[in-house]
């Protein structure tokens, strides 16, 4: 038999996800976009050139729906950091080097879409969605 999670225990977890990142008063979680592959997990050291950094607005993500949370405050534009292929992010706790999830970037249909992967130093780029899903049943 394969585990199954509920869409009520789904959304509750998705929804716990937003609360991580957007807890403290205050303060925002923030998205680093990076080269390279995604590490094992959101607990191993940050891999790859760091390319740019969102801030997030507080809360981050939408209320959960069918197991999903929704970024919020998108379209968001920062100029890069520096020059790469953008191959992954991850989402930071408010205000810490705490993190809380990783995916993968792409232009369409990735966790995390931007208006190109092609990062140049100093022009601008933009987290166009992000969507970050529970599994499911």
């Amino acid at each position: 038999m394969a585990l199954r999670i509920s869409t009520a225990a789904r959304n509750a977890a998705a929804d716990k996800i937003d609360d991580l990142v957007s807890a403290g008063g205050g303060t925002f979680g923030k998205i680093e976009i990076r080269t390279g592959s995604q590490p094992a997990t959101p607990d191993s050291a940050a891999t790859g050139t760091l390319l740019a950094t969102f801030t997030l607005q507080n809360p981050a993500f939408g209320n959960a729906s069918a197991g999903s949370i929704t970024l919020g405050g998108t379209p968001l534009t920062v100029a890069a950091s520096a020059t790469g292929t953008a191959g992954w992010f991850r989402v930071y706790a408010n205000g810490t080097a705490t993190a809380v999830v990783d995916g993968a970037c792409g232009t369409s249909g990735a966790e995390l879409n931007l208006n190109t992967v092609s990062l140049n130093s100093g022009v601008n780029v933009t987290i166009t969605s992000g969507v970050i899903t529970m599994p499911g049943a």
